[in-house]
């Protein structure tokens, strides 16, 4: 089959969580043998940013990790519905330009034979829900949303003609446990800062427990402000800014902890959404203290595959017992990737994927059982 997905960027992963999943179920998909193409605006932000910090090295990076993933830029002059035809599968991302959005619809309503799918991995649906409901979506087949809360918000609002819960995975072909390599440090964070989305988390469930503990550690992530990389430093953390995402694995299992913090809108508005570095830092086999967030729809085995940390007191009681207990953190570590390799790879998410393709009718796979969905 061909796909083609539209991207924020497929090349850049800066200050752009969703590359992630995005490149793991594309890689998913091409070893299975179908043909997969991404295309994502050249002047993207995440782009302009990762070329602005990095140069042309971030690509040449991003061409030697991912040597199977072919990116496409586009611009205005670019020929869309020319690309369109054949497809058979058309993957909308969310961040895509609303006249886009649109403009792909269209070409769906004008006879266009393949399924169109839109693809949301973002909290805009409940934060600025005039934005999304501004969309055309109308032309459709369905929604793509990262948690069940979020479809739910579609089905609410009727946005689309389907929602279905379409979570995010861990390739691991890339996140998978560094055997060979021994920690180096305490305390690993990475993360962006999140346009003060969770600054506040930041400082009580990583800076102050790394401070009163005095842990050695990183932090790697980008658009750190000065008094957050003060405050860091006063921690004793070490900031080493962006990190390409082939390089995660390592970092990881250069450390004996790790932690997950939410960004507060999706802890207050779509319980049930981890951040993609949760199920990539399980993947890994690294143990994993969480600050606060409701894991509504049972991915994991709060206590058993990590540890939940109420508030900062408790982060730092943690953390403690996980870099004094040996054997805790082996059993975290390895209950944690157990549950991975049992629900949550792109692996399992492609198969998802054509479940979904076969409840909205695709040829190809009309045969296969239909996914959990509902009508909005």
């Amino acid at each position: 089959m061909h796909f083609l997905f539209y991207t924020h960027s497929a090349v850049s992963d800066w200050n752009h969580g969703n590359a992630h999943f995005q490149r793991g179920i594309m890689r998913e998909l091409i070893a299975r043998g179908h043909h997969v193409i991404a295309l994502e605006p050249a002047d993207g932000w995440s782009r302009s940013n990762l070329l602005a910090e990095k140069g042309a090295f971030a690509v040449e990076r991003f061409r030697n990790d991912f040597p199977e993933l072919m990116p496409v830029t586009y611009d205005a002059s670019f020929d869309h519905e020319a690309w369109i035809t054949g497809a058979d599968v058309v993957i909308v991302h969310e961040w895509t330009a609303p006249d886009l959005i649109a403009r792909v619809g269209r070409a769906r309503a004008n006879g266009g034979d393949f399924t169109l799918l839109f693809h949301d991995t973002h909290h805009r649906a409940v934060s600025a829900t005039e934005a999304i409901s501004a969309l055309t979506l109308e032309h459709y087949d369905g929604v793509l949303a990262f948690g069940e809360a979020l479809r739910e918000s579609y089905l609410r609002a009727g946005w689309g003609k389907r929602a279905f819960t379409w979570h995010e995975a861990a390739d691991v072909r890339l996140f998978k446990p560094c055997r060979r390599m021994k920690p180096i440090a305490d305390l690993v964070w990475v993360g962006n800062w999140g346009d003060d989305e969770r600054s506040a988390e930041i400082h009580e469930f990583l800076i102050d427990p790394a401070r009163e503990l005095i842990l050695s550690g990183t932090v790697h992530g980008v658009r750190y402000p000065p008094a957050a990389l003060n405050a860091l430093a006063d921690a004793g953390l070490h900031y080493e800014g962006w990190v390409a995402n082939a390089d995660v694995p390592k970092i990881f299992a250069q450390h004996r902890v790790t932690v997950h913090i939410p960004r507060r809108p999706y802890r207050q508005g779509l319980p049930g959404i981890p951040t993609i570095r949760m199920f990539e830092a399980l993947a890994c086999g690294i143990p994993l203290v969480s600050a606060p967030w409701s894991d509504a729809e049972g991915l994991f085995r709060p206590g058993q595959d990590f540890l939940f940390a109420r508030d900062g007191d408790e982060m730092r009681r943690h953390l403690s017992d996980v870099l004094h207990d040996g054997e805790l953190a082996l059993t975290l570590a390895a209950s944690g990737l157990e549950t991975i390799l049992a629900r949550h790879t792109c692996r399992h998410r492609a198969d998802e994927l054509f479940d979904i393709l076969a409840a909205c009718g695709n040829r190809h796979v009309a045969t296969r059982m239909p996914a959990k969905e509902a009508a909005a």
